[in-house]
């Protein structure tokens, strides 16, 4: 039986009607230029759709409220004092190793490390760090099939919590081996998405979400930045475009219909895109949607390691 989900009428209007956020987004400019913050900031700047963000933080059933404010409150240990006597890395790779278990000790689902790039900065902000850990999550899969309800809204800010204090600790324990680390986590203005690809960690989806062999994408995603000397990982192709070209399950179910079927040009690439006009007030209206990643077949728990398997080798059969 499919599930009915919240009507697309919303019950709230725009005093001042905000920019296209598409328009923001840079949907259609041929051009590579940086990405520029629109919603779901730090609050370190005004945001053309803070008011929506704003109106969405209000709407927010009181526990998710209460989760929210105090993963924020945590937050405040993002960064801090830094060790005098600095631990010497004679071996990258070594180190690496060390970092993801440690990291998986702290509670990771998943890590990968890349090298910290300028487009991973939103337009105007400034990160001055060398390497990237970048760290997975997963949520619930029994709570996220209640989405556009209270219980996946609070399952979101359970997992959102959960990251930033492993997060946290891990850079904690980098500063207290001299060197400099910072946790991004929800609300950071640092692009989480395409560090994760670079890291190995999945493949953008045609929802717009990062899907990874090991939670599909229900999962969150938060990074460390940090001078501390690591090895890379490269990007994997798990076969995502494989599935995404001929799959509509998400572009149906969608209530606003913001998936679109084909890749467009964005920025200067072309890529997945979600119609942000669409999305962004739907999304508030129901504290969080989640429509799109509940309803993508990788996102079914143990299964994303054999539907990865099943579509390269039916591309390598081609």
């Amino acid at each position: 039986m499919k599930k009915v989900f919240p009507s697309t009428d919303l019950p709230f209007a725009y005093r001042d009607i905000p920019l296209s956020g598409n328009i923001i987004n840079g949907l259609g400019k041929t051009e590579k230029v940086g990405a520029t913050q629109v919603f779901h900031g730090s609050g370190a700047r005004e945001l053309e759709w803070g008011k929506l963000e704003l109106f969405f933080a209000l709407i927010n059933p009181f526990k998710v409220y209460c989760l929210n404010l105090y993963n924020r409150w945590m937050l405040r240990n993002a960064d801090g004092p830094i060790a005098n006597k600095q631990q010497t890395v004679d071996d990258n790779h070594l180190m690496t190793r060390n970092i993801k278990s440690l990291a998986k000790e702290l509670g990771a689902g998943s890590v990968g490390v890349t090298p910290m790039t300028k487009d991973a900065v939103y337009k105007g902000g400034e990160v001055n760090y060398k390497n990237a850990i970048v760290i997975l999550y997963p949520m619930d899969h029994d709570e996220m099939q209640y989405v556009t309800t209270d219980r996946a809204g609070t399952e979101t800010m359970r997992a959102y919590m959960e990251i930033s204090k492993t997060v946290i600790k891990l850079s904690m324990k980098i500063r207290q081996m001299g060197w400099r680390a910072r946790a991004y986590c929800e609300g950071a203005d640092l692009l989480h998405i395409p560090l994760a690809i670079n890291a190995g960690l999945g493949e953008l989806g045609k929802h717009g979400s990062l899907i990874s062999r090991e939670f599909g994408s229900s999962m969150r995603i938060a990074t460390v930045l940090t001078d501390l000397p690591l090895s890379y990982d490269m990007p994997s192709d798990i076969g995502v475009d494989d599935l995404c070209i001929g799959c509509r399950r998400c572009t149906l179910d969608c209530p606003v219909e913001a998936i679109s079927d084909e890749k467009q040009m964005v920025r200067g690439e072309k890529k997945w895109y979600v119609d942000f006009d669409k999305c962004a007030p739907y999304f508030t209206e129901t504290v969080g949607c989640g429509i799109c990643i509940e309803v993508c077949p990788w996102t079914k728990p143990g299964r994303g390691f054999s539907l990865s398997e099943k579509l390269l080798s039916k591309r390598d059969r081609r």
